[in-house]
């Protein structure tokens, strides 16, 4: 499932790769289980970007905690120097698709830098 939001998209890093994904970059820290660099077709893995660890673990994928999860990482995305990254490779690029791994394409990391981005 791909959610195309004009410069940028997220998609799970499991799905095919697909010719429109334009500048394929995985923002999780760490590498997606079960998948070759081959198959995952990345121009980059910006780790960099993600969670720190406390806050991954904490998160848990729970989604009673999203919300709070979602301020923090906010917060973090405030100082992160990493997204500067992702703005200037969207500026050189028509499209720069965020790729993940969680399972839920609602309730992860992925859809809340999107929107940081986005705004």
């Amino acid at each position: 499932m791909e959610e195309d939001t004009g410069s940028y998209a997220i998609k799970r890093v499991y799905d095919e790769p697909a010719d429109d994904d334009g500048c394929r970059v995985l923002v999780d820290r760490l590498w997606p289980r079960g998948l070759s660099k081959e198959r995952a077709q990345l121009e980059l893995w910006l780790k960099e970007v993600a969670p720190s660890p406390p806050l991954r673990t904490e998160f848990a994928h729970m989604q009673e905690r999203f919300a709070d999860f979602r301020a923090a990482y906010e917060a973090e995305l405030e100082t992160n120097p990493a997204v500067g990254t992702l703005r200037e490779l969207a500026a050189g690029h028509p499209k720069v698709t965020l790729l993940f791994g969680a399972r839920d394409p609602e309730t992860n990391h992925a859809r809340v830098l999107l929107e940081f981005l986005q705004r």
